[in-house]
């Protein structure tokens, strides 16, 4: 008697495995030990102040569409900071995105996004 109350939880836990879908199981990949090549992703992106107008250039060498936008910072308090409307450069295309404050600009960047 007391060895069935042993095995029961091993049974249902045995149970439980089998009964898992086969998408929730970990598989194993086999292959040479090498690890996966890192997908290349993100268009090159250089910007320009001159006083309160901001210019960017990206431009895109890879295969993927990469969504790229301008944020500007403005240095005044009242100025209003602004984010350009989204731009897809695809493979080997070159965007030039611009924008401006008021007065003075405090910090630019440009954010990239996977375009599906």
């Amino acid at each position: 008697m007391r060895l069935y109350r042993s095995l029961a939880p091993v049974t249902v836990a045995a149970a439980l495995v089998f009964c898992l879908p086969y998408a929730a199981l970990a598989h194993t990949r086999v292959g040479d030990g090498k690890p996966p090549e890192p997908k290349l992703f993100g268009a090159a992106c250089r910007t320009a102040v001159t006083g309160s107008h901001v210019v960017a250039h990206c431009h895109n060498p890879y295969v993927d569409t990469d969504r790229v936008r301008l944020h500007i910072e403005c240095a005044r308090w009242w100025d209003i900071d602004t984010d350009s409307a989204p731009v897809d450069t695809d493979a080997a295309m070159t965007v030039r995105l611009t924008g401006r404050c008021w007065k003075e600009v405090r910090s630019v960047w440009v954010s990239h996004q996977r375009a599906r």
